[in-house]
């Protein structure tokens, strides 16, 4: 089977939302916690000024197989801006086919088209996945730590509250 890695269009919301929604599952959630909407992904996906970019995996026969969300974060020390991961999803049925590293590395020549400085990406502890991504020549950077502020506590903390 081929597989081609294709840019998502705004047709593509609904499989978006669907895509989202798998790797939640995959992730031991709650899909019904995913607030993602395809009218959600046109908005920001496909606006003027775009939130985010999306790579859709399909089969030689039209099929969706798995898809990479990713979005522009800048360096400060390396001066020019990278590319995060957030989401990089592949159908269980489809997995070990070297999907997930056709979709990384289309991400990666967007990198070196925009001259990004880095890729990255977050990964659960437990996700197997994780020597894929080593085997890809990342790395894990245990010297930093994930910090993550939710909706509460970003109100408790803005100017004024």
């Amino acid at each position: 089977m081929n597989i081609i890695v294709r840019p998502a269009v705004i047709e593509d919301a609904d499989l978006i939302v669907y895509f989202v929604k798998q790797l939640a599952i995959f992730e031991k959630h709650d899909p019904s916690l995913v607030r993602l909407t395809p009218e959600k992904v046109r908005a920001d996906g496909f606006s003027a000024n775009p939130q985010f970019r999306v790579l859709i995996a399909e089969s030689d026969l039209g099929q969706p197989v798995g898809f990479a969300l990713f979005f522009s974060k800048y360096s400060t020390w390396e001066a020019v801006s990278g590319l995060y991961i957030e989401e990089l999803y592949v159908e269980e049925e489809y997995r070990g086919m070297n999907i997930g590293e056709q979709l990384v590395s289309a991400v990666c020549q967007i990198a070196v088209e925009q001259d990004s400085a880095r890729v990255e990406l977050s990964v659960l502890d437990w996700n197997p996945a994780r020597g894929f991504y080593e085997k890809l020549g990342m790395v894990y950077e245990s010297e930093w730590l994930l910090y993550r502020m939710e909706r509460e506590s970003i109100v408790s903390n803005a100017i004024g509250s």
